[in-house]
């Protein structure tokens, strides 16, 4: 429970606001004369205190499922819902109606109406967060770094700090004439990475 007062004194009036139990009250004192209102509740708090409630239940509904983590947490204005997950070993569906089911069942609808919409990132999506390189080591990856430079190459290594890519790559003879393949590493910190896409192979 929060309980604050703000007041403007303007001459001979007196503005107060008062939140008490998550309603908004105005006390307007002109001349001796007091006048209570009751205000609607700013939309940005009880957006933020919406969300802050569901990153909560959110929260606990992923620590009990450590193999999964949050990609993506929305709430637009009409209070839909949309949770987008990956998980250590993939996302399948009935770790999408898990969530879903613990989200929901923590939050009440009577204070609150909403939708809620939860998905698994796309095979096609950025890749955005540490954990999601380190699960894809052994797999080709496709990096654009902030110097615009372009790279399709197997991601070897993935720490807290960098990647790892290797690929091998035509070059002319360092003696002689023609090309041979050489073995090409190099290291990229995650600050330098632009955009960094999974490139499935069929």
């Amino acid at each position: 429970k929060m309980n604050y007062t703000i007041k403007v004194q303007k001459i001979s009036k007196l503005t107060m606001f008062f939140l008490i139990q998550k309603n908004l009250y105005i006390c307007i004192v002109i001349k001796g004369l007091r006048i209570m209102r009751h205000a609607k509740r700013a939309s940005f708090y009880k957006n933020m205190t919406f969300k802050s409630k569901v990153q909560e239940v959110l929260d606990a509904a992923l620590a009990e499922r450590e193999h999964l983590f949050l990609i993506d947490l929305s709430i637009n204005d009409a209070n839909k819902i949309s949770v987008i997950l990956d998980g250590d070993f993939g996302v399948n569906l009935q770790d999408c109606i898990d969530v879903s089911r613990a989200v929901e069942n923590n939050l009440d609808r009577e204070e609150q109406d909403f939708s809620l919409e939860v998905a698994s990132a796309g095979v096609s999506s950025p890749l955005k967060l540490v954990r999601q390189f380190k699960k894809n080591i052994g797999r080709t990856i496709k990096v654009k770094a902030i110097s615009s430079e372009e790279i399709e190459a197997k991601l070897s290594m993935a720490d807290d700090e960098k990647i790892t890519l290797e690929w091998q790559a035509r070059e002319p003879k360092k003696i002689g004439k023609g090309k041979e393949t050489v073995d090409k590493k190099l290291e990229i910190p995650y600050e330098n990475i632009k955009e960094a896409i999974v490139i499935i192979s069929f």
